[in-house]
């Protein structure tokens, strides 16, 4: 039997960080999945998490773990394949330091992504993501800094990892007119900044407490403000958005529709959809074309171009005098 814990430290200490490189937001999700995997294991069997051995992570205890996560944890299907992700990737350092798992990790691997409905995405209109911007108090320093992670988030179309890890370095000085952000997989790309989103920015930074934290945006306390907070932030900001526009009440704001929103109107902005995947940041465009179908202009656009086929006017001259008898007696009742 191998115990499994002084694995799983060397796995996110050392083979993550040093070998993979991998990011911080990364290691925090993959430690997040094994650990809800080892506290369901020790509630199965009945025993304390650091006994836990790897060959107690059968293949039928995955599984149970994986219907544990929508049953019981009512995650979605995403979620749960996250969850998967990140135990096949322990799997995989497994193989190369513990041959005797090598059955194991092949059937483990063998376990199948779930496969999901794919929703058109959700996003703001030009005239809520207005009313949302304008939604921080500008009478205090908390509201200065919420419009301008607002502005920046929406004006660059940033994932809520990459706006929270934003330095000082990374904004072009003095005119403030790029942001250099560093997305998935460490790749970087420098945005051009909208006039009135580097207004919104150094107005911040006229009030932002000095401290020896790098980051743009701090929190109270004077550290990085975390995902968590800024989707806190973003929640008051909407609800006080929707007294304005009421149909933003209609909607779940979270940090990820300010994106969905940006691809959508770049999208009627410019028709290009290589130039939405750009400007995101993705590695491939099959990972922007999720925005073709929730893009009213673009099928507006198709249905205008096409015309109809003519259509004649069809009778009933044929049919059977039995079945008129019968359609004329029903209307006529």
């Amino acid at each position: 039997m191998t115990d499994m814990a002084p694995l799983v430290s060397s796995f996110l200490r050392e083979h993550m960080p040093r070998q993979r490189n991998a990011s911080r937001h990364t290691i925090t999700s993959h430690a997040d999945s094994l650990m809800l995997l080892v506290c369901y294991i020790a509630g199965r069997l009945k025993i304390r998490p650091c006994v836990i051995t790897v060959e107690q992570l059968t293949v039928d205890m995955i599984f149970d773990f994986l219907e544990h996560l929508e049953k019981d944890r009512g995650n979605s299907v995403g979620t749960r394949n996250v969850r998967l992700a990140a135990i096949k990737s322990f799997f995989r350092y497994l193989e190369y330091r513990l041959p005797s798992c090598l059955d194991l990790a092949r059937q483990v691997h063998a376990i199948p992504m779930k496969k999901h409905d794919q929703l058109v995405v959700r996003y703001l209109d030009r005239e809520e993501i207005q009313a949302l911007l304008e939604a921080p108090d500008l009478g205090t320093i908390a509201g200065l800094r919420d419009r301008a992670m607002l502005f920046l988030a929406y004006s660059a179309g940033l994932r809520v990892s990459e706006l929270v890890n934003v330095t000082l370095e990374d904004i072009g000085q003095p005119n403030l007119d790029t942001v250099r952000i560093t997305g998935k997989g460490r790749k970087e790309r420098i945005l051009p900044l909208w006039k009135e989103a580097a207004k919104a920015i150094r107005d911040w930074l006229h009030v932002r407490p000095k401290g020896v934290d790098p980051h743009l945006f701090l929190n109270v306390r004077g550290k990085a403000m975390s995902r968590h907070g800024f989707a806190h932030r973003l929640t008051l900001h909407a609800k006080a958005a929707a007294k304005v526009m009421p149909s933003i009440a209609d909607k779940r704001v979270h940090p990820h529709v300010l994106r969905h929103s940006t691809a959508i109107h770049t999208l009627e902005a410019t028709g290009d959809i290589r130039k939405v995947s750009l400007w995101l940041g993705h590695t491939s465009i099959q990972s922007t074309e999720i925005y073709l179908r929730a893009d009213p202009v673009g099928k507006l656009e198709i249905l205008s171009s096409n015309n109809p086929p003519a259509v004649t006017k069809g009778s009933f001259g044929d049919a059977p005098d039995r079945l008129l008898a019968i359609l004329k007696d029903v209307r006529s009742s």
